[in-house]
This record gives structure tokens, C-alpha cells and sequence, in this order.
């Protein structure tokens, strides 16, 4: 019997490159549609208010008792 030497797989640099590429594109792309989105916004004319609303007074609660029955069928 002769000893077979094992096999060295050599995907996992492929599948390292590949992966590390997808993830250049992404970023690429998104950085692009940011910059898009900025740009496409034009600040004049708009103004942004800023308002704190105070809570309206609650009604003073029900001082009479109700009592409720109920039958299971």
C-alpha cells in the first residue's frame, strides 16, 4: 500500500476573494446612493418648527360605583 498524499483545497482563497469583493460592491453602491440622496436634497425654502404641546387638563373620574354581572353559558 502506498500513502496518497490529502488533497488541498484551494476554494476557500477563491470564496475569500469572491466574499471580500461582495462586500467592496455593497459598500461602493451604497455609498453612491448616499451621495445621490444628498445631493438630490435642496435645503431652500424648507423650514423645520420645533413645538412642545402641553397635556389638556383630564376630567375629574366618575365618583359612582358600577357593578357588572355576567353569566357563563
Amino acid at each position: 500500500m502506498t500513502a496518497s498524499r490529502p488533497r488541498v483545497r484551494r476554494k476557500r482563497r477563491g470564496r475569500g476573494l469572491l466574499v471580500g469583493a461582495a462586500i467592496a460592491v455593497a459598500f461602493l453602491a451604497g455609498f453612491g446612493v448616499g451621495s445621490a440622496l444628498q445631493d438630490g436634497r435642496s435645503g431652500e425654502g424648507s423650514q423645520t418648527i420645533v413645538r412642545t404641546l402641553n397635556p389638556l387638563p383630564l376630567a375629574p373620574a366618575a365618583r359612582e360605583t358600577v357593578t357588572v354581572t355576567v353569566r357563563s353559558p
